[in-house]
């Protein structure tokens, strides 16, 4: 039976995991590693914040931990990059040393086709053997990098720790607003010119059970996590019967270089990478080697993002 404790176990990914987990007939124990209470039931609360790094490995072992879903992330990142990096890199850095130390399994961790980085010569589909660039300029997708580089290294290190590493596309659900999604808020779409900016989606509950598949019986390895197929902003726009707002880069850069100097918007010129470089995920590998396949497309997920956004589309 596997005793298991999901870091981030409280926040939105979290409590879809251990709501799972708690209900899965080879797990005995699911803790969440949360500074808040985790509202699930079944599931045992261990406040702790992972960048102490004296917090956790007490934890694991009074629990008798032999697998971890590390999940513990700034939701909404770009506003305070100091502590992103504490939570992200130096909250993995103290994981991976506490798993060592209290002799874990497995380590599932949740990071983000944003450690591919956002580059004009990315491949149509990124897959799990093209390399992990990530961009200075954006501190989420270089920390993505930076852990995933410190994971390459206990990789080789510490290979009686098995690691599942998942690099996600853009996670949809219920009740999820951030920097994506408010870009189809707006009455027009925004749209640089010469580009299609292709989004890969995943719905929430996919990205949960795929967790949950590789806590208790997955192979170990990196895998893509997106729905098949992917959304052009141009279809975007056509589904959410919406203009687009066709820019320039070179004048998108500028407005967004004189904005950010006026303090009228926190995005600078790199905002156009961003916009224009969108990593696609290819889930082959998922779906072959994993074992799992997304029971929604991108184009399923974007169309129950809707249903449950009601008023994003116009029509």
């Amino acid at each position: 039976m596997t005793r298991v404790l999901v870091t981030g176990g409280a926040g939105f990914l979290g409590s879809h995991v251990t709501a799972l987990l708690a209900a899965h007939p080879a797990v005995d124990l699911v803790v969440s590693g949360d500074l808040r209470d985790s509202s699930v039931p079944g599931v045992v609360s261990a406040p702790f914040d992972v960048t102490d790094g004296t917090a956790l490995a007490p934890v694991l072992a009074q629990h008798r931990i032999d697998t971890v879903v590390h999940l513990a992330a700034i939701v909404n990142p770009g506003r305070d990059t100091d502590l992103e990096y504490r939570v992200d890199v130096t909250g993995t850095e103290n994981l991976l040393t506490a798993c060592v130390a209290t002799g874990v399994r497995r380590l599932v961790v949740s990071s983000s086709g944003a450690a591919y980085g956002y580059h004009p010569d990315n491949p149509d589909w990124l897959t799990e053997d093209d390399p992990v660039r990530g961009n200075d300029e954006f501190p989420y997708s270089r920390h993505k990098r930076l852990v995933e580089e410190l994971l390459a290294r206990a990789r080789d290190e510490h290979p009686h720790l098995e690691q599942v590493v998942f690099r996600i596309g853009t996670i949809l659900g219920p009740t999820v607003r951030n920097q994506i999604t408010a870009l189809w808020d707006g009455r027009r779409l925004l749209r640089v010119a010469g580009s299609e900016s292709p989004f890969v989606f995943v719905w929430v509950d996919d990205v949960a059970a795929a967790m949950v598949r590789a806590a208790t019986d997955g192979p170990a390895g990196i895998f893509n996590v997106a729905g098949d197929g992917r959304m052009t902003v141009p279809e975007i726009a056509t589904r959410l019967d919406k203009r687009m707002l066709v820019v320039p880069a070179w004048a998108l850069s500028g407005a967004l270089w004189v904005g950010r100097a006026l303090r009228l918007t926190p995005h600078g010129p790199q905002q156009v990478r961003f916009l224009r470089y969108r990593p696609v995920l290819d889930n082959t590998r998922l779906k072959d080697q994993f074992g799992y396949t997304p029971h929604r497309t991108s184009h399923e997920a974007f169309e129950q993002y809707l249903r449950t956004h009601p008023g994003v589309a116009r029509g």
